[in-house]
């Protein structure tokens, strides 16, 4: 089931359609976009995927969170439809269902005195040390990912 709740934001998810279905305002609407960005973490992601699609071992290494941090705040983005997965073998990629997501905050970045092109050096590929398939197409599957942290380990 496809519905258009607002603009350019698509939602399968049924309880989520529901609860925001709810909202007739739009400046609810928005405020609900904003509050689910409104996370350093959360913004780190998106314009990192939006950059281009990642796999979760690709964004603990720019972002130095963990991965249950980041699968919490994926799972909460995948849910409002701002973010879709695809599998690929074993690694599962995410990315912008909505890119234009990545102008909202770069305008919020000029808008608070940031510098956009600061944080757009998120999205910046191969990340040194990150040995996700896209930062190293050449490796073995073997060596990426989680079975290189479980291998540091031992």
């Amino acid at each position: 089931m496809l519905v258009i709740v607002c603009p350019n934001i698509f939602h399968y998810n049924i309880f989520v359609v529901t609860n925001i279905s709810i909202q007739t305002h739009p400046e609810e609407k928005i405020s609900k976009l904003l509050t689910l960005i409104g996370q350093p973490a959360r913004i780190k992601i998106l314009l990192i995927i939006g950059a281009q699609e990642a796999c979760v071992c690709h964004l603990e290494a720019v972002t130095g969170m963990r991965q249950a941090s980041i699968s919490q705040h994926l799972m909460a983005l995948r849910k409002t439809g701002l973010v879709y997965s695809r599998r690929d073998g074993r690694n599962m990629f995410y990315h912008l269902t909505q890119p234009e997501i990545v102008d909202v905050i770069t305008q919020a970045a000029q808008l608070t005195g940031c510098s956009p092109e600061t944080l757009l050096t998120l999205g910046a590929r191969p990340v040194q040390g990150c040995l996700c398939p896209q930062c190293n197409p050449g490796i073995d599957p073997k060596l990426t990912c989680r079975n290189t942290r479980s291998n540091k380990s031992s």
